[in-house]
């Protein structure tokens, strides 16, 4: 059955009827996929009536003109879920989502192509959006409320006055979804500031807008530039997320001063539509964390964990929040589908004892993606590549008595190896002192191995964070060059090379153990050392820091099998034990 969606008399008309929009975010890319229909049914009971969701450009091509909608990122099959949970949808391709993702979404292959400029009409970047939108949008198009699917708003772009002002660029975006027959509505979403407003709204399109309190006031500042218009909050920060090294963030629940069920109820007594960002976070698995702030001084990287201290946590179960907001939700936009909701099952998997290990620097051939030589070591984005690690090497000349090495503009965590041994680590170079290195007289290998943190996902640096060797290597100031290079997209850990277990092995290093189960259920595995990533099942958890404040990583029911479990640990730096410890709740600091 057809339906129709429209504004009129500062109200929403769904099938001619006043609809106000109660909605929550949920990234479908965020979280198992044989999940998906268990967080919906949370949703439905929580009150909502629609459910709002980003597009990943970055994973959708992880390569130019390679396109992935399968398993994790089968958006068809997510929308269809939305619809038989009888939910509405409200979509945001971007091409850029921010959302404390890598790049705010957008690959780290452009940084490759000659002349790009991001989020504005350039022409080689419009040549790439388009690319992604002819094989997205056909996708969407059966999901239209038109067509009889849940899609009732689309938005263009994103938080695009907080970037840039080019209102031809927006208008390219707008043209494409009309070419491809998305005959929503359509909606712009910006800060409540005058100049991200006027940068970011668009003819023809909804000005809705983003915060966290002061509900009252930010609509009395849009209010004047859209006077006819119905009100809603796109992204309502109920909650927020965390850095590396950071304090976990939490926010009180109730109506309370400063309480998040406070805000949400000054907006549905006056009759706003809500977007909660988020209903449920879920998680940064594998790379895909972004960061914030600057090039050089105050770049901060996104945890694993997407927990947001929002009304589902990040393992499905309902908060304080969730109580909170069914109950005002019943009040103002009461329904029959409202009702309680059970935590999922845990489990604490007995500890597991980590049985072989193989070095990162035995397992470049078999790892390697892309290979080199060059004078000046090139950067990731330069070679196209997204996610991972790089790894760049140079014969050293000796003897060279105690000298200086610096990384100049090394990003982001840096390692560096002679002859196989670490003599140095360190996160970008700004603030840190240089490290201390000797060549003995038949010279040495160097190897310099570099992970990419997470690209910046807000600001004007957006796409202009490339990873890798961005400055240069120095002995003193003299500059290094003719190095080989391998990118390491780490995809999946190596399978064959492991020896004995390499417990106080100091540098780079996967670790592998098989665990048998008879049950599944969610899981949470405890940090097993300094600074790295696990994959159980081939499934990459995401990374862990003993900086915090996160402490373990969520391993979803799915993600395990009865009977024969295999986990690779890629240890940075040094195990912390030979066990692996799994907890029946999360510790996110």
């Amino acid at each position: 059955m057809s339906h129709t969606i429209e504004c009129k008399n500062r109200q929403f008309l769904l099938d001619g009827k006043p609809f106000q929009i109660m909605s929550g975010a949920m990234h479908y890319f965020r979280i198992h996929p044989d999940l998906w229909a268990d967080r919906l049914d949370k949703a439905v009971a929580l009150g909502l009536n629609t459910i709002e969701t980003y597009t990943c450009w970055n994973l959708h091509e992880l390569k130019p003109g390679q396109f992935d909608f399968s398993g994790i990122l089968d958006i068809e099959r997510y929308m269809e879920e939305v619809h038989r949970h009888g939910l509405y949808m409200i979509l945001r391709p971007g091409p850029y989502i921010c959302s404390e993702w890598e790049g705010g979404g957008l690959p780290g292959w452009l940084g490759a192509i000659p002349g790009l400029e991001y989020r504005c009409t350039n022409e080689p970047f419009m040549e790439a959006v388009k690319r992604y939108y002819d094989e997205l949008l056909p996708r969407i198009r059966p999901f239209m409320c038109s067509n009889g699917g849940p899609v009732i708003i689309i938005q263009v772009e994103n938080e695009y006055g907080s970037y840039g002002c080019d209102k031809n660029y927006l208008r390219f975006i707008r043209d494409l979804y009309k070419e491809h027959g998305l005959d929503c509505l359509y909606a712009t979403s910006d800060g409540t500031i005058h100049h991200f407003l006027q940068g970011g709204m668009l003819e023809g399109a909804i000005a809705a807008v983003n915060f966290g309190s002061d509900a009252a006031h930010s609509f009395d500042v849009v209010r004047p530039l859209r006077p006819d218009e119905p009100d809603i909050c796109m992204e309502f920060w109920n909650g927020w997320f965390d850095h590396w090294g950071e304090k976990h963030h939490v926010r009180a629940a109730g109506t309370e001063e400063g309480g998040a069920g406070a805000e949400l109820e000054t907006m549905l007594k006056r009759g706003v539509s809500v977007n909660l960002y988020m209903f449920h976070g879920g998680t940064n698995f594998g790379f895909t964390n972004g960061a914030n702030g600057n090039l050089f001084t105050d770049y901060a990287p996104t945890v694993t964990s997407y927990d947001y201290d929002c009304p589902l946590s990040e393992s499905g179960d309902p908060t304080d929040k969730f109580t909170s907001f069914q109950n005002i939700i019943s009040r103002y936009l009461p329904n029959e589908r409202i009702r309680p909701v059970a935590p999922s099952e845990k489990m604490c998997v007995p500890n597991v004892e980590l049985a072989e290990s193989v070095l990162l620097m035995d397992c470049l051939d078999v790892l390697g993606e892309t290979r080199g030589h060059a004078v000046v070591p090139p950067t990731m984005d330069a070679l196209g590549q997204t996610f991972g690690f790089i790894h760049y090497r140079r014969r050293m000349e000796g003897p060279l008595p105690r000298v200086s090495l610096h990384l100049f503009q090394v990003n982001d965590y840096a390692q560096v190896y002679l002859d196989g041994k670490l003599v140095g680590s360190r996160m970008r170079e700004a603030g840190q002192k240089p490290i201390s290195v000797s060549i003995p007289p038949e010279g040495a290998v160097m190897d310099v191995l570099v992970e990419n943190c997470g690209r910046i996902n807000y600001g004007p640096y957006v796409g202009k964070d490339p990873k890798g060797i961005v400055g240069s290597v120095c002995i003193e100031l003299q500059r290094l060059t003719d190095w080989d290079y391998t990118t390491l997209p780490l995809s999946a850990p190596p399978e064959d090379g492991y020896g004995p277990l390499r417990l106080f092995q100091t540098g780079a290093a996967f670790h592998r153990a098989e665990f048998t189960l008879d049950h599944v259920a969610d899981t949470f595995l405890v940090r097993p050392g300094r600074k790295g990533l696990v994959w159980i099942n081939g499934f990459n958890l995401g990374r862990y820091w003993d900086i915090g404040p996160q402490e373990t990583l969520y391993v979803p029911a799915p993600v395990l099998k009865k009977g024969v479990n295999t986990v690779v640990v890629l240890e940075l730096e040094s195990l912390a034990k030979k066990e692996l410890e799994f907890v029946d709740a999360p510790r996110l600091g």
